[in-house]
């Protein structure tokens, strides 16, 4: 019956798989009961129906949007202050301990951050949203991915590093995207649709649609 419930509200958010019928009833309940103090606490803190974990810290809300059943796990903290609206769509999830950054210094206001419908990343995931990140849909993630949307300007030998201001192209992955755990992608990457990205790969460059990528630096190992 627990079963037949959870699988019922599964597929009232839009999700598609089973469940497996070997899980016991007592994980469903548990999973029940702290889904319900997420969508409290997402109520409670957000004034809006997102499944908010514990020690988040969400700042410039107004400039913020959650669109349905977006899932924000523990420890998550989201810098809104950024030109463009920062969207989560249906269906999010965002893993704990992860990061959005978006303004990271006052010498410049960032663009934002776009996540796309069914597209869900894994714990302690990075992303610097300073240069602008743009992700489709029905993207999946490990843990520990990073997004570096800027690069520093090195080359007046005559100044220090920090000094010589930032450069900025922004970051895309297309839709139906598997990204492996610890993979990197810097300033000016676009991943096309129907990719993989290999664990730990360096993404630094433009991939068409329907390839496997991988290494460090990244490139084309194989055609979908």
């Amino acid at each position: 019956m627990i079963q037949t419930l959870f699988q019922k509200l599964l597929n009232k958010a839009g999700k598609s798989y089973t469940l497996d019928s070997e899980i016991p009833s007592g994980l469903f309940i548990k999973n029940l009961i702290k889904r319900l103090v997420m969508l409290l606490r997402g109520y409670f803190f957000l004034y809006q129906k997102v499944f908010l974990g514990k020690n988040c810290n969400i700042s410039h809300k107004p400039n913020i949007l959650f669109r349905k059943n977006v899932t924000i796990e523990n420890d998550v903290t989201i810098d809104g202050y950024a030109k463009n609206k920062l969207i989560f769509g249906d269906n999010v999830k965002v893993g704990a301990y992860s990061l959005v950054s978006c303004t990271s210094h006052l010498s410049k206001y960032g663009v934002g951050l776009t996540i796309g419908n069914n597209s869900a990343f894994g714990r302690f995931t990075e992303f610097g949203a300073a240069g602008g990140i743009e992700i489709g849909n029905d993207v999946i993630a490990g843990s520990y991915i990073s997004f570096h949307s800027e690069n520093h300007n090195f080359s007046d030998s005559s100044l220090l590093i920090r000094d010589q201001g930032v450069t900025s192209k922004g970051i895309k992955i297309g839709n139906n995207v598997w990204i492996g755990a610890k993979a990197t992608f810097l300033d000016g990457s676009i991943i096309g649709n129907n990719c993989v990205v290999a664990a730990g790969a360096v993404v630094n460059g433009i991939f068409p649609n329907n390839v496997i990528i991988g290494g460090v630096p990244a490139k084309i190992l194989k055609e979908i």
